[in-house]
């Protein structure tokens, strides 16, 4: 997991898999990245996969940003589209397919 920031934008790079073992980590990384961020942008670009646990701390940050600014997703694949899409993720906030 890399966070990049460039001033009130922030870019969380997920890799691999956000399963029941990473997901403390994810939720983690999500929680320090969102003080002063009014852009947040949660690149999926090399996520394999996103577990319950993984949408959990995807949701408690989307709460934050709706108060604090945007987040959108980016780069998702078609396996964890699916999920996203499965679970209502979709329509309750921006998520971009990878091309």
């Amino acid at each position: 997991m890399t966070i990049q920031r460039d001033g009130n934008r922030t870019t969380l790079i997920a890799e691999g898999r956000i399963d029941t073992y990473t997901a403390p980590q994810f939720a983690a990384e999500i929680e320090k990245a969102l003080p002063g961020t009014t852009d947040l942008t949660l690149d999926f670009s090399a996520l394999q996969y996103i577990s319950s646990s993984g949408l959990r701390a995807v949701m408690l940050a989307a709460k934050v940003m709706a108060r604090q600014g945007e987040m959108r997703m980016v780069g998702v694949n078609e396996d964890v589209y699916e999920i996203l899409e499965t679970t209502g993720f979709v329509g309750m906030m921006d998520v971009e397919m990878a091309k």
